[in-house]
């Protein structure tokens, strides 16, 4: 099943005896294990009713032989195994969910892997229980999480304003999910997040930051590009190099890659290189400004740059700012 359909039917109160909650993704695992250990039994009910295990503290045997006990004084009775990917021996549970108990809810988080498809455990889950398998998103996906997850609160946000928390907190949905839960309780007068909200509530320059650079850089606007750069250097703990590297080598890939798509139109480019259909104008510009040959180039000196920022290939210490300086200059000329 999907996350979505899984979360509504529990708010719904329709439950099933065992939950395989799987995958790369902790965010939707954690969200539904969450929802089933605070919402299905009453407070009165979870002290005889509702058994937390910790995988790597457990013991399968243990785990099926409470998920055989009858509720006390409630109509289900609540197991979650946290960490489950931890549980030893974990295929033990399989002669339990062939035939599971229906007053019991058993659920298995079981993070960042998934047990073997062909596992009679799983078989057995498919057949009585439900299988969540999460998997992570891609960096061009999360602007429109971003959109879902605010809807979702009845606010809404700009592309450009979806694009930087992505570019700054990258894809780890827990993280990201935090920080705009601050942004709907900070922002009171508007239900339309802009990058303005996000540079006054969590910090983030909406003119220095890596999505501007990456601007700069495909216009090839030089005194743009390096009022940027000289920005990092001076806010290092906020834009690390390593940080800046890693977000124009994907940038320049990308870049390069258009050069070679056999439809070269909005659609289907934003399709191949994976990024916003809003965006994708200005990365087709970008590349008309950066042949094959110079766009190679780039990317190493991209690898060169990433060496001497973790201290190899320089005969003494260099300060980063200076390399990004360096760095730049080179991309652009």
């Amino acid at each position: 099943m999907e996350f979505a359909d899984i979360l509504q039917d529990l708010k719904k109160g329709i439950y099933h005896p065992i939950y395989l909650l799987q995958g790369e993704e902790p965010y939707f695992i954690d969200i539904i294990s969450d929802y089933i250990e605070k919402n299905v039994l009453t407070d009165a009910e979870k002290g005889f009713n509702q058994t937390v295990f910790y995988g790597k503290d457990s013991d399968a045997i243990n785990i099926a032989e409470s998920s055989m006990r009858f509720p006390m004084m409630a109509s289900k009775q609540v197991i979650i195994v946290k960490e489950a990917q931890s549980l030893n021996k974990i295929e033990l549970l399989s002669s339990y969910a062939e035939k599971p108990l229906a007053s019991t809810i058993l659920v298995l988080a079981y993070k960042y892997k998934t047990v073997d498809a062909r596992s009679k455990l799983v078989k057995a889950i498919k057949k009585n229980g439900v299988i969540l398998t999460t998997k992570k998103l891609y960096e061009n996906q999360v602007p429109g999480w971003i959109d879902s997850y605010l809807k979702s609160h009845n606010y809404s946000i700009t592309p450009q304003a979806a694009q930087l928390l992505t570019s700054f907190l990258g894809t780890d949905l827990s993280k990201v999910a935090n920080e705009l839960n601050k942004l709907v309780i900070a922002v009171k007068d508007s239900n339309k997040i802009t990058p303005e909200h996000i540079e006054k509530n969590i910090g983030i320059s909406k003119d220095f930051n890596l999505i501007e650079l990456q601007t700069a850089l495909g216009d090839k606007d030089v005194l743009r590009a390096n009022k940027i750069i000289n920005y990092f250097g001076a806010n290092p703990t906020l834009n690390p190099i390593q940080k800046t590297i890693a977000g124009l080598y994907f940038y320049y890939s990308k870049l390069f890659t258009y050069h070679f798509l056999k439809d070269k139109s909005e659609r289907s480019a934003a399709a191949e290189l994976r990024v916003s259909p809003y965006f994708v104008r200005d990365y087709i510009n970008a590349a008309k400004k950066y042949s094959p040959t110079k766009l190679y180039e780039i990317m190493g000196i991209l690898r060169e740059y990433d060496l001497k920022s973790k201290g190899l290939n320089v005969s003494t210490m260099v300060d980063t700012a200076d390399l990004q300086k360096e760095m730049i200059y080179k991309i652009l000329h």
